[in-house]
């Protein structure tokens, strides 16, 4: 295939804007999803009744349910606002093509 002389490769991907508030906000939803993690785990310990790791804190059962259920629910969050952030932070990087012209994955 011969190419034009005004032909340019570099316009198929164009330069997009830096993604590093994608990389700052997946480490952030990161950190909340381990912290999501360490509580669950804080809150599930003590309901099974080993020592409370949270000091008076998760020291009841009900205490400990909230613990669990507040880790879980930092963890989903987390979880959640990573794949955004991945997802939006390699969206910019598609080509500049029509649709039809890609290959068809199923």
């Amino acid at each position: 295939m011969k190419l034009s002389d005004g032909f340019d490769a570099r316009r198929l991907r164009p330069k997009g804007p830096s993604n590093w508030r994608f990389r700052f906000g997946a480490a952030c939803s990161a950190l909340l999803a381990t912290l999501g993690v360490l509580l669950a785990l804080a809150g599930a310990a003590s309901l099974l009744g080993h020592p409370p790791a949270l000091g008076e804190l998760n020291a009841s059962p009900t205490g400990s349910a909230v613990t669990l259920a507040i880790g879980l629910l930092l963890l989903y969050a987390g979880i959640g606002l990573w794949r955004r952030c991945r997802r939006r932070s390699r969206q910019s990087r598609a080509l500049n093509i029509a649709p039809h012209l890609m290959k068809k994955h199923d």
